[in-house]
């Protein structure tokens, strides 16, 4: 009689089947016997009352409380049981809050490394690009902090690796010191300031890792002496920038944040650290050309040298490297000399100087065919309306290039026109992102390869160097790099052989472009684009020779060549052509 009972209440009414079938379950053993009374009835009596009994189980279920229905869900349910019992399930009731979890916001914690600015995740410890340990000492240590220990550690790592430097360095007074460096930390004022997903390449940590490096070192303060900041005039900027360009770059004075282009910032320190850096370079090209230090170092920011007549770009606001070079003449250079090794062409120099004979612009940097920004420097770029020549552009066709590409193109270009040219005064416009590990440049010259190139431009004007500070993104990288430089402008001796120096297919291939474009405008390139033909000639004939040996290590023996699989052996090796 309850299975019929059951059956007549689901057709009247879908949830009274589920709740009486609850009920006869769980509740209690005055229930189960009220049930068996009810059971001994006859057929017809349940049948005939069902309409009663129907009313009364419903009015029953109402008094029910809906929490104990379904906490008294039974454990066996099958899916056809929770489909006709959906009202048991309420999104509401904390006791079924298994069935949906709960959707929390979870955050993830990341961090920027301080080394090379790339994101990691909040539980690594090792930049994931560069290897730097999360709370690095780069900043107070320079490079000589561990890559690999947090700041607690620093300190003992310092003083082992400089300690010897130290005592080397602290003997000479600034007094009579040879090198200057121009610096002012009014330049670590120019940042920017709206908060991006990324923090910017170009920041101001950039010359606190130099500094720290430097410091460590004992060389400056110690070995080097400085030189005092001052803003440089209008009148000087004047002679390189128009008239409206330098009027944008002071309005920025006015705003608390603003952009050139979309990589190039401004705030409201930026026109007075663009103005101190130039000025720095100036008064540095003036005291190296007088006589009164022999060379020097500008460790300044901004950038310039993409900075051009008319426009601020590519993280530039001033030329700092062309205010040099004109400080120089202004002191009595009549040649000068421009170097520029930074991985980004120098289009905003080259722009200043494209008709200019008494400054020679050479640049060194990543081209691939006008793809690498900013797009300008192709080796057919040598100058305009008389001054052809005195533009020589190496652009190096792929990434990845190092010390033996460059040195060579130093011994079979820059050297040679340099010589011949005979500067009076030599400015390097010294970014350092062809350095390995930079995340913008994907180069790979190390601190041996600057060493080796600022050696050899020594050799120049009678000593007479500045070099100018332009970019470079891997603190570790441009710490060490210019340290480096540094200690050759201080006297220190460079270990490299220049002998047999081989370079890359590519870096061979650039050189001889070069050499044959630039031949018309310097002749004495002739005998370096002729050897360097017959190089070229044998690196062609050690190809076909291994392409040779090659296919001979997978020839057949005699008896398979002529065998059955003789027609097999003419096809697998080109021999055999339909007619």
């Amino acid at each position: 009689m309850v299975s019929e009972t059951v059956q007549v209440s689901c057709v009247t009414n879908g949830g009274t089947k589920s709740n009486e079938s609850f009920k006869r379950k769980h509740l209690g053993s005055d229930e189960h016997a009220s049930a068996s009374r009810h059971d001994s009835s006859d057929a017809k009596g349940d049948i005939g009352t069902s309409d009663r009994d129907m009313a009364a189980n419903i009015n029953e279920d109402t008094q029910v409380d809906d929490a104990s229905k379904k906490v008294r869900l039974p454990k066996e349910l099958t899916f056809q049981d929770m489909y006709n019992n959906q009202d048991a399930f309420d999104e509401d009731d904390e006791d079924d809050s298994d069935w949906e979890p709960v959707q929390k916001h979870i955050e993830i914690l990341k961090w920027f490394c301080t080394n090379c600015t790339m994101v990691n995740l909040d539980d690594v410890f090792l930049c994931d690009i560069c290897g730097e340990h999360k709370e690095s000492g780069i900043l107070r240590h320079g490079f000589y902090a561990s890559t690999f220990s947090p700041e607690v550690e620093l300190i003992q790592v310092e003083s082992e690796a400089t300690g010897s430097e130290k005592e080397i360095w602290s003997e000479a007074s600034a007094s009579n010191c040879s090198t200057a460096v121009g610096f002012d930390e009014r330049m670590l004022l120019h940042s920017e300031v709206e908060i991006k997903s990324h923090p910017h390449p170009e920041r101001p940590d950039r010359l606190r890792a130099i500094a720290a490096s430097l410091s460590a070192a004992g060389i400056f303060p110690g070995k080097c002496c400085p030189i005092p900041a001052r803003e440089i005039t209008l009148e000087e900027l004047q002679m390189v920038h128009s008239s409206e360009h330098i009027e944008v770059v002071e309005l920025t004075r006015q705003m608390f944040s603003s952009y050139f282009t979309p990589d190039t910032y401004a705030n409201e320190h930026s026109a007075h650290a663009a103005r101190l850096a130039a000025g720095l370079c100036a008064d540095l090209a003036s005291a190296i050309f007088s006589g009164r230090v022999r060379n020097g170092f500008a460790l300044v920011r901004p950038p310039g040298h993409h900075a051009g007549v008319t426009q601020a770009m590519g993280f530039c606001l001033h030329n700092n490297a062309a205010v040099a070079a004109l400080a120089a003449q202004a002191a009595g250079a009549k040649k000068v000399l421009i170097v520029d090794w930074d991985v980004h062409h120098g289009n905003g120099t080259q722009e200043i100087f494209d008709q200019n004979k008494s400054v020679l612009y050479i640049s060194l940097h990543r081209h691939e065919g006008g793809k690498f920004y900013p797009g300008t420097g192709s080796a057919f770029e040598v100058g305009t309306k008389g001054a052809e020549g005195y533009c020589v552009n190496i652009p190096w066709s792929r990434g990845g290039v190092g010390d033996n590409d460059y040195i060579f193109a130093f011994q079979h270009v820059v050297l040679p026109i340099a010589s011949k040219f005979a500067p009076d005064f030599t400015i390097i416009s010294a970014g350092f992102d062809a350095a390995r590990g930079d995340p913008l440049g994907c180069c790979d010259v190390t601190p041996a390869g600057y060493t080796q190139m600022t050696h050899m431009l020594s050799t120049l004007s009678g000593g007479k160097l500045l070099v100018v500070l332009e970019g470079g993104y891997n603190l570790r990288s441009i710490s060490s790099s210019a340290t480096a430089v540094i200690k050759v402008l201080l006297g220190g001796s460079c270990e490299c052989e220049l002998e047999n120096i081989i370079p890359s297919k590519a870096g061979l291939l650039t050189v001889l472009e070069v050499l044959k474009i630039q031949m018309k405008y310097w002749p004495n390139l002739s005998s370096s684009f002729e050897k360097l033909q017959l190089q070229r000639a044998m690196y062609s004939v050690e190809k076909k020779h291994k392409q040779v040996k090659r296919r001979r290590v997978f020839e057949p023996p005699l008896w398979w060549r002529w065998g059955r699989k003789q027609l097999l052996f003419h096809i697998l090796t080109g021999h055999f052509h339909l007619k």
